[in-house]
């Protein structure tokens, strides 16, 4: 079934779940909202050719009122991690709801002690979406490649698509992309979109980059810091690091620099009662209780030798001014977490280095469940206008056993990488696609559905 013949309820209307309905309505399928506030209800309806229902989706009556008898998915997304579970439940119990996605926040129900609560014998959920740690792998990929203001993983880890803003020295300026492999053969890359401008774009080998463009390339894990350093930008891992909030994201952080054990690690964190209990399970993070826009707070944690200052707290407002003092106070790059998408832009105007929103994470990681084919990966880049994606190709893939000069690829899709066995291939005109590679493209959002279609799975393939 493509995703324009599907039948979707998504359970909350806030920032997510909007931004879910918006994306699946685009594409045409048939998407009913459900929240217990009329405001948004009638928000999301207006703004979007999609149904609203107001009321809980936990509820009986109104998951049937929803249109759960027919539904082919259900994604749970409200604030709650309790009547998202329970929706799920009685999606599958009462309407036998084939797919049932949860966003689930709380620890406790992902402690691996607890591994089996979410399967079809206990709470039958297909997909559990854990967004702060997905951000917070997320904040640190970028902590750890700093030159990029984005980064993506696929094929286990072993392809990274980096999301890379040029310089006025970069020295592939200037010259057609066909000639850059010939004139620098050390520079394993496959640019696959560029944004210049308020215009997106699907490069061509006659194409020339320009200063300002913030380009998407894609290559192996092990040539990215290469290829970045060509690329004429300075790698500086930050050997002193301060974290501005002490929640999941910012303790999980934390945990995760500790065990790389190159940072020395300032923590923090305004609850006292949290930042005690944390300070307990950091065993190499100094945790300081206080307030991030005190700058003798920042002070004492050390803001004027920090190479990366990183603020994850609950609130965009904070994160923004506690960023800008720390760049006052002399911190070299900052870091932070914004909700609201306007800030983003906003951020950066002000002399913030990255921004990091959980939002866009949370709706890629549900966008690989929703797409069709053997679509393993999915990411969405610059709100929705075009996708990074991993698919497997099968016997039945149009994309199979022919050159790539002689594919009939849609005129916004391209090739970033190739991934046969433990090889990592960077796609040339002469090469074949053959039956089992993971493909690593960039689709423009009007041709994601032929995607699908590339790589769906034909009756003969069983």
């Amino acid at each position: 079934m493509r995703v324009q013949n599907m039948r979707v309820i998504v359970c909350g209307a806030g920032r997510v779940g909007y931004g879910i309905a918006a994306r699946l309505a685009q594409e045409k399928a048939n998407v009913t909202v459900i929240d217990q506030a009329a405001s948004l209800i009638q928000q999301v309806t207006e703004r979007l050719d999609v149904r609203g229902v107001v009321g809980s989706g936990s509820y009986p009556e109104i998951l049937s009122e929803a249109g759960a008898a027919e539904a082919d998915m259900i994604i749970a997304v409200t604030a709650s991690d309790e009547v998202n579970i329970v929706s799920c439940q009685i999606a599958h119990s009462l309407f036998s709801i084939p797919t049932k996605i949860a966003r689930i926040r709380a620890q406790s129900y992902l402690d691996t002690r607890y591994a089996d609560v979410f399967s079809r014998d206990n709470i039958p959920i297909d997909v559990v979406i854990s967004p702060e740690h997905e951000v917070a792998q997320a904040v640190l990929q970028r902590m750890t490649t700093p030159a990029a203001f984005d980064i993506k993983a696929f094929a286990e880890g072993r392809v990274w698509s980096v999301g890379l803003k040029l310089g006025e020295d970069c020295p592939i300026l200037a010259t057609p992309l066909r000639q850059v492999r010939e004139l620098f053969p050390d520079l394993m890359i496959t640019v696959v979109t560029v944004h210049r401008g308020t215009s997106l774009f699907r490069p061509t080998g006659e194409d020339q980059l320009e200063a300002g463009d913030e380009i998407y390339f894609v290559c192996d894990r092990d040539r990215v810091n290469r290829a970045i350093g060509i690329l004429g930008q300075e790698q500086i891992q930050a050997k002193r690091v301060i974290i501005i909030g002490g929640g999941h994201i910012g303790f999980d952080v934390a945990k995760s620099l500790e065990k790389l054990g190159q940072s020395r690690i300032r923590l923090i964190e305004s609850d006292a009662n949290r930042a005690s209990a944390i300070a307990e399970e950091l065993t190499r993070t100094i945790v300081l209780n206080g307030d991030g826009l005190d700058r003798e707070i920042l002070r004492e944690a050390g803001v004027a030798e920090a190479e990366t200052v990183v603020a994850l707290t609950n609130s965009d407002q904070i994160n923004l001014l506690s960023a800008i003092i720390a760049k006052r106070e002399g911190a070299r790059r900052t870091n932070i977490l914004v909700n609201q998408p306007s800030y983003g832009p906003l951020s950066q105007s002000v002399g913030i280095d990255r921004f990091i929103d959980p939002r866009a994470i949370t709706i890629s990681t549900i966008l690989q469940h929703v797409r069709r084919g053997r679509i393993k990966s999915v990411y969405s880049i610059l709100d929705g206008q075009a996708e990074l994606i991993e698919a497997v190709a099968l016997e039945t893939s149009s994309l199979v056993g022919s050159p790539l000069s002689e594919s009939e690829l849609p005129k916004g899709v391209v090739i970033g990488a190739i991934v046969r066995g433990g090889e990592v291939v960077l796609p040339r005109s002469d090469t074949v696609i053959e039956p089992g590679d993971r493909v690593i493209l960039m689709a423009l959002r009007e041709d994601v559905a032929s995607v699908e279609r590339m790589f769906r799975v034909g009756i003969e393939y069983f």
